[in-house]
């Protein structure tokens, strides 16, 4: 991997990157949902949408077995799930997140199960899905390479892996907006509504700190996916990686894929 995890502030090993992470987000999940909405700009709606969409072929088949890792409160879950024939599973674990996506969840659909649990060991049988997904979780987790490999663990033959992620603009001139607004704004506006400025400071620490669209495509193929392809979303300030476990199943094509330069 070209990094090793994430690393908040005071963290010494994966053990207590891990606590640090959910401590974090224990603190920020009663506003979670405004602060996503109202720091994009309402775009986070787009992507939920736009990431589901690409997985219609996957989902409209009633036997799929379909799970949102990392779930926080379960943006995607829900997404994923208006378009599926089946049920949907969404797991976190950060209790609070949990307990927010519960809610939001009850009432609208009974083809929607929550559980808790860390992504980094999942309580799934090996090879037993057909979908698996994070958004904007990965890069939280300790360590990349054990994240990768635990995703493939649980993926049948054929099956996908999708990661929605922010990610680093390709294009200069937007890069430097962005960074200027992800590094001085959107940590003042994610603390004075969160109460939690250390928080805000960390995302784009963590962004800046985490593979490149095109390393972390490489990173996926040495993990053992093959027919990656990522996809830019929004200028890309956000990337979806696709890649699958051995021969494909389902069709699934980006809309815009990109394959890194191998010259």
């Amino acid at each position: 991997m070209t990094t090793t995890g994430a690393k908040p502030e005071g963290a010494a090993d994966e053990t207590s990157a891990a606590q640090a992470v959910r401590q974090m987000f224990n603190s920020i999940a009663p506003r979670y949902d405004l602060l996503n909405h109202v720091l994009s700009a309402n775009v986070d709606r787009l992507w939920w949408r736009r990431t589901a969409r690409r997985f219609r072929t996957v989902l409209a088949n009633s036997d799929a077995a379909v799970l949102d890792i990392c779930c926080g409160t379960g943006d995607l879950v829900l997404a994923l799930q208006r378009s599926s024939g089946g049920p949907v599973l969404g797991s976190d674990f950060c209790h609070p997140m949990l307990l927010a996506a519960r809610q939001k969840v009850a009432g609208r659909s009974a083809a929607v199960a929550l559980f808790e649990s860390d992504a980094l060991q999942l309580p799934v049988r090996d090879g037993s899905l057909d979908l698996l997904t994070v958004a904007f979780g990965f890069r939280n987790l300790a360590n990349y390479a054990a994240g990768l490999e635990e995703m493939r663990r649980v993926l049948r033959p054929g099956g996908m892996a999708a990661i929605l992620e922010f990610t680093q603009p390709p294009n200069a001139a937007f890069a430097t907006v962005y960074h200027f607004y992800s590094r001085r704004i959107l940590p003042w506006i994610g603390g004075a509504l969160s109460g939690s400025r250390d928080a805000y400071a960390y995302l784009p620490e963590s962004v800046r700190k985490f593979p490149r669209a095109a390393e972390l495509a490489e990173d996926m193929r040495r993990a053992g996916f093959s027919d990656v392809e990522f996809e830019y979303f929004t200028g890309g300030i956000v990337a979806l990686h696709l890649g699958r476990v051995g021969p494909a199943s389902w069709p699934v094509i980006l809309a815009k894929p990109v394959r890194p330069r191998t010259s």
